[in-house]
């Protein structure tokens, strides 16, 4: 009897460690800043949106530019300064000390923070997904609008460009550290080559 129990008891912890494993994974999977997200993707898609079907609506480019420039700005400090923080725990700013020098600041919640642990992986996938995808966007329209011989426009995505690339550049730098970017892709790079080689190696 003495052994059934102790059985039974080992039972109910691995459930329990189950249920906790299981309840952890949905509170990973869950949006637990769903107004964030919201504004995270709003006035980056509006943007686009505008400049891809303002020309139906309205005749004024004046009007166009000027409501594509205030979302595009809405979205840079939106992105920069509160969904990075709740969404991912990354925050990038600029700062100027005492002697006038300007001094760039990356910043990530360490790995063991129960912050970091926190954070959701629904909400990682939103972040990142927004953060690269409009970028790329804008860097096509740019090619289309200077192919196509629409000058008119080519400062508006350029302003596109700017701001959206800007918080992507010091997104990454916040997720890789103060590593440097060509290495890491040199680094990247240098494993796949080794990778391949290797393969045929084995196959050959």
């Amino acid at each position: 009897m003495l052994q059934q129990d102790s059985n039974d008891d080992t039972e109910d912890v691995s459930l329990f460690d189950a249920e906790e494993e299981t309840s952890n994974r949905q509170k990973k999977s869950q949006v637990r800043h769903p107004v964030a997200s919201f504004f995270h993707l709003l006035f980056r898609i509006s943007a686009i949106v505008v400049y891809l079907l303002c020309e139906f609506f309205s005749k004024s480019f004046i009007a166009c530019m000027v409501t594509i420039i205030l979302l595009l700005s809405c979205d840079f400090w939106t992105v920069k300064n509160v969904t990075g923080r709740l969404m991912v725990g990354l925050r990038w700013w600029n700062h100027i000390d005492e002697d006038g020098k300007s001094h760039w600041v990356f910043e990530s919640r360490k790995a063991s923070s129960p912050e970091s642990k926190a954070i959701s992986e629904a909400e990682s996938r939103i972040f990142w997904l927004g953060l690269i995808a409009c970028p790329v966007l804008w860097v096509i329209f740019a090619f289309s609008a200077l192919f196509s011989f629409k000058v008119k426009w080519l400062p508006v995505v350029i302003m596109g460009v700017a701001l959206q690339g800007a918080n992507l550049y010091g997104y990454i730098r916040c997720k890789v550290g103060s590593r440097n970017l060509t290495s890491m892709a040199t680094s990247y790079l240098g494993k796949q080559f080794l990778r391949q080689s290797t393969g045929e190696d084995q196959t050959s």
